[in-house]
């Protein structure tokens, strides 16, 4: 296990060849920033972090022997599921809350971030990929685990779960075949969000280099307590297993973007 202030690596076998990923596992706001001026109960909704994903992404980790990459910044912070040049990578209003440590905020202090937590964390994730891929000697399986509200803005939300994608569909048919044949399971196809989103994790690390991948959102009432997130785990353990089995997640295959060309040049961290 390596942790970071940046991020927490979960040890797991190399050449199993299957990385999950945290993008919002923590709520965690570093000493110096106090609370974003905030209020505590700011931390504990949404808008902070992906409730219930940090323990789902450490019980999948530990039943399926596998290295997990898990963020150890709050959101409200900065998002590392944006690209850099994406104006919401740091947000001064968060559903409907105003975040008076993000506004008004200096073009100096918006580039510490990235350099000091966005830049730090995505090195964890491309250097955690490579060893997967060198060890395995294919192209790794990444899936990515977030969590989504019930309900927004009144509208309930009827997913238990949702895949999330751009273009490359190879890991989303079986992933969602999988959740739907494990039980009473309504699954959103790009719903209630759009997968293709320039510059996030997925786009960054996957899309470009062409390794196959999936987002995973798990609806947050659904694991908000122990009960909840062991019940997913042992929903979602078997169909990651069935998934990183199949020879096919694992070659490499570039698909074009929704969002446009890729960059003449690769993104960094």
């Amino acid at each position: 296990m390596n942790v970071s202030p940046v991020f927490e690596i979960l040890d797991g076998r190399l050449d199993a060849g299957l990385v999950l990923l945290a993008d919002h596992a923590t709520n965690i706001v570093p000493e110096p920033y106090g609370r974003l001026g905030l209020p505590d109960s700011a931390f504990g909704r949404h808008i902070a972090y992906d409730i219930g994903i940090e323990p789902l992404t450490r019980q999948l980790a530990a039943r399926l022997g596998v290295p997990a990459v898990m963020s150890r910044f709050s959101r409200l912070l900065i998002d590392p599921n944006r690209g850099e040049d994406d104006p919401t990578i740091i947000m001064r209003i968060s559903d409907g809350a105003i975040v008076p440590g993000n506004h008004p905020i200096t073009s100096e202090e918006w580039q510490h971030r990235i350099e000091t937590y966005h830049r730090p964390y995505h090195g964890a994730v491309s250097d955690v990929i490579a060893k997967v891929a060198e060890a395995s000697g294919k192209a790794p399986l990444v899936l990515s685990l977030h969590s989504y509200t019930p309900a927004w803005k009144g509208v309930p939300r009827p997913w238990h779960a949702a895949v999330l994608w751009d273009t490359d569909g190879r890991a989303v048919r079986p992933l969602i075949d999988g959740l739907e044949a494990a039980g009473d399971i309504l699954v959103g196809d790009n719903e209630p969000y759009d997968g293709a989103l320039k510059g996030d994790t997925m786009y960054r690390h996957c899309m470009i280099t062409g390794i196959p991948h999936a987002l995973l959102e798990v609806r947050q009432d659904l694991i908000a307590d122990e009960a909840g997130v062991t019940a997913w785990a042992d929903r979602l353990a078997p169909i990651f297993e069935r998934l990183n089995a199949d020879p096919k997640l694992h070659e490499y295959e570039i698909h074009a973007s929704r969002t446009g060309p890729y960059p003449a040049q690769p993104i960094t961290p």
